[in-house]
């Protein structure tokens, strides 16, 4: 079966609210063997609304609604799923007199257009909601000949996801046939997205019961692959059976097959030889340093590191020569290599990080130009150095430059 999230709320048509209810609604479907095909999001104008439904309707199984439940002239759900689904709205005596008890226990009385809150679908079941005054509402209806479940939903979070776990899911399970949904994320670090799918597409390409996923963002690859079955066994084989075609493929681009993040992988590494990191970023300006103390129990590893952003302090805290600065530059592969071998020497670590760079707007030459970048790792055996040009604001050559030099800490911890 599939299902169909809408939102609805015109403050979510702007840039200052987003939906999130529907990221918690998916991962409880998916739990159940419910794919989510499509989620909407749509303003309070009832016209667009009820296209919204009947459009949603005519091409899913299973309708949640989330939003639009108040008291007030611009909440529509209610009436525009009337009108999605030619029903009439009723107005159930229980609900207005629980509506006044809920007003006394406030010590206020009720407004009328409070009352709208007691309009039931016809046909419909209430839905209690203990945490405000919105009831939600679950219809098991038809719609072009075919069986639908239609949920109205309030939109808040703090009622939106109780209601669902209490009286939706309970009901879910009791109609959805069995299925199961295997999910599997790998990882790939500072591969095109375009090398990667046209290495990959003719393998996933004959999986067609396998949905797979490339998602790309400033060199971080994330393969999602996901199958539904009648049985969960069957389901996880099939997944991990093209995952293990995807390890074979990817090769050393891959980092993870398990979904882990390039700085948790860069730890493993460490803890599994007994090694220590200590970095000296410039045009990061620390990035590197707050991706890898975002992992819990990174200190086992990480013993620290400095940002120099003047080539003073990439003297005197990182111990780079003056006269190295003033023949090469400060953004330099032997600046760079400076700074990975004096921030390790200076605090002991086993691996030294050090990176250098123009991330801009300002500061590019005809020979350096702007996303340059120089990145340096070293233990007791030597150093390893690359340089990139990364396309971009200041930000994406940043993180760029962040997701390079930990791949390189992977790669020399190989």
């Amino acid at each position: 079966m599939k299902a169909e999230i809408i939102a609805v709320g015109s403050e979510m048509l702007t840039p200052y609210r987003q939906d999130t209810n529907s990221l918690y609604l998916t991962e409880k479907l998916n739990g159940i063997g419910v794919a989510v095909a499509f989620k909407t999001v749509v303003g309070d104008r009832r016209k667009d609304l009820v296209n919204a439904i009947q459009t949603a309707l005519g091409r899913i199984d299973i309708l949640i609604l989330m939003g639009g439940l108040g008291p007030t002239k611009d909440d529509l759900t209610r009436e525009a799923a009337a009108e999605a689904l030619s029903l009439t709205l009723c107005r159930d005596a229980t609900q207005v007199a629980a509506l006044h008890a809920r007003a006394a226990t406030w010590r206020i009385s009720m407004p009328q257009n409070n009352l709208k809150q007691a309009d039931v679908l016809q046909g419909a079941t209430l839905l209690p909601n203990p945490n405000g005054s919105a009831p939600g509402q679950w219809l098991d209806t038809t719609f072009g000949g075919y069986r639908k479940l239609v949920m109205l939903l309030p939109g808040p979070p703090h009622e939106c996801r109780p209601l669902f776990d209490s009286e939706c899911l309970p009901r879910l399970r009791e109609i959805v046939p069995p299925r199961f949904i295997a999910v599997r994320t790998l990882k790939a670090a500072m591969i095109p997205e375009s090398q990667a799918d046209k290495l990959l597409a003719p393998i996933y390409t004959t999986y067609a019961d396998v949905e797979t996923t490339l998602l790309a963002h400033t060199g971080d690859l994330q393969i999602t692959l996901a199958c539904s079955k009648a049985h969960a066994a069957a389901a996880t084989e099939r997944v991990d059976e093209l995952a293990e075609r995807f390890e074979e493929t990817l090769e050393d681009w891959l980092y993870s097959s398990q979904g882990d993040s390039l700085e948790q992988i860069v730890l493993y590494y460490l803890g599994l030889r007994q090694a220590t990191l200590a970095v000296a970023e410039s045009c990061t300006g620390g990035l590197i340093a707050q991706r890898i103390t975002s992992v819990p129990g990174a200190s086992r590893s990480f013993l620290g590191g400095v940002v120099v952003y003047s080539d003073e302090l990439k003297t005197s805290l990182a111990g780079v020569p003056v006269e190295l600065i003033a023949q090469h530059g400060a953004v330099s592969v032997e600046v760079a290599k400076a700074l990975a071998q004096g921030i390790r020497a200076r605090t002991g670590a086993t691996l030294g990080l050090g990176v250098t760079g123009i991330a801009g707007p300002t500061g590019a030459t005809e020979s350096k130009p702007l996303g340059l970048v120089h990145i340096a790792v070293c233990d007791a055996q030597g150093a390893d150095a690359i340089d990139r040009t990364f396309r971009g604001d200041r930000n994406i050559v940043r993180e760029w430059a962040a997701q390079q030099a930990l791949d390189l800490v992977r790669r020399r911890l190989m």
